[in-house]
């Protein structure tokens, strides 16, 4: 190997340790992309990624206007009467409330995108339910931060705009595409978590001795009764999108369109000031353009530098003439970087800006590649005792992380070996 690509290895190796240290991200993948630009003698390289990154029309338009109508829903508690509602009917289900518990926080998961935001919002009630049916703590944080394959449906799942941009497919052709395969893992994944309770002894009908929520900083006051009016508004603009997409397929529906329409709805039913919602749904655009698109620029640039060095074709040449070979690296490489890391962002954006394009040299397809590959990602977040989702929900159910981690991480790892066998 030439020294430009046993450099660009140091300097990844210097990156994961940044990423271990929980130094920011950005930053770090940023430095290490320009690095090894500099290295190659083609520093020109950074910059032009950096520039076609932070311009990317259909990725802004996805991210932005999700996150704007996002904190809309944040500001208003539409959100929280969403969580009302769907867990009200779930008490004296016995062992059949961990299933019933994953469905109602996959629901969720599509309308909060973050994990962090989403064990917030659900963590205290589904915890303090669950532990008072008569499941472990543990097992109960594990229920809501293993249940967000749902959100692969949403339309403005980064993820999913990420992927569709660089297959050139509209995001509602590739959410239909991948949409059979994210029904069957989360059906695997619900599987497999209750017998990881079974297996535990997670469950006992009176209970353990840990029967109430601890970390009384991360409760989120629900309110008493629902207003189904408000429990509507965050799903409107996912249920609009897939209403036309498969009933009007004549009809272009944007996801910036549903959004805004989904705020429109909200401010009609909340009767909050508009002037105030407009202020907050463009503070969240905002929000979402440094957080999530600067992380896929950071990511733009670190992928640049392992070009420009050399190190993508060594990999492409590795992986071609052998499909099995690319899934398993798309499988295994964003798992682990998610775990050592807590980032599932991180690792699926560098993967899929890296290698993911050069899919049909491997015999598959970019969304097939992709989707395997942001899957896995989220897989590895949900696995890593630093992810801040996970943090949060430790926290409210009392008990370590890793205790946690023990149980989400092999129901993970079953989930992800089924994905790589269907995929």
């Amino acid at each position: 190997m030439t020294f430009e690509i046993w450099a660009a290895l140091a300097v990844v190796c210097i990156t994961v340790y940044g990423l271990l240290k929980r130094w920011e991200t950005r930053l770090v993948l940023l430095t290490s992309g320009f690095a090894m630009c500099l290295l190659a003698l083609d520093p020109i390289a950074a910059f032009k990624q950096f520039d076609k990154s932070m311009t990317n029309a259909s990725l802004i338009v996805v991210v932005c206007s999700a996150m704007g109508f996002a904190r809309v829903m944040n500001i208003t508690g539409c959100d929280l009467h969403l969580v009302r509602l769907l867990t009200k009917p779930l008490n004296r289900l016995g062992i059949a409330l961990l299933p019933c518990c994953m469905i109602v926080t996959g629901v969720v998961s599509i309308a909060i995108s973050s994990l962090a935001g989403m064990c917030a919002a659900i963590g205290p009630t589904i915890c303090a339910l669950m532990i008072r049916a008569g499941f472990r703590p543990a097992m109960a944080a594990c229920t809501v931060i293993a249940s967000t394959l749902p959100s692969f449906w949403s339309p403005g799942s980064s993820h999913n705009g990420f992927v569709a941009k660089i297959a050139d497919w509209p995001i509602m052709d590739y959410l239909t595409y991948t949409g059979t395969r994210t029904l069957l893992i989360s059906i695997v994944c619900i599987i497999v978590m209750v017998a990881a309770c079974l297996l535990f002894g997670d469950y006992k009908k009176g209970g353990f001795e840990n029967d109430g929520v601890h970390d009384s900083e991360n409760k989120v006051e629900l309110p008493e009764k629902a207003n189904l009016l408000w429990a509507f508004a965050p799903l409107l603009p996912v249920i609009l999108l897939f209403v036309v997409a498969i009933g009007f397929p004549q009809v272009k529906v944007s996801v910036a369109t549903a959004m805004l329409i989904g705020v429109i709805y909200t401010m009609i039913v909340t009767r909050v000031s508009p002037a105030d919602l407009t202020k907050r749904f463009f503070d969240g655009m905002g929000q979402g353009y440094g957080s999530i698109l600067g992380l896929i620029i950071a990511a733009g640039v670190f992928a640049a530098g392992l070009r420009s060095c050399g190190v993508i074709d060594v990999f492409v040449e590795a992986l071609k003439g052998s499909s099995d070979l690319a899934k398993l690296g798309a499988a295994v490489g964003p798992y682990v970087l998610g775990v050592m890391t807590g980032s599932g962002d991180a690792a699926a954006f560098a993967f899929n800006e890296a290698v993911t394009p050069h899919a049909a040299s491997f015999g598959m397809t970019i969304p097939d590649l992709g989707y395997l590959a942001s899957v896995a990602a989220t897989f590895g977040r949900v696995s890593s005792p630093l992810a801040a989702g996970v943090i949060v929900i430790s926290g409210i159910a009392g008990v370590s992380p890793i205790e946690v981690i023990k149980r989400s991480a092999p129901v993970q790892i079953c989930t992800l070996a089924f994905l790589f066998f269907i995929s």
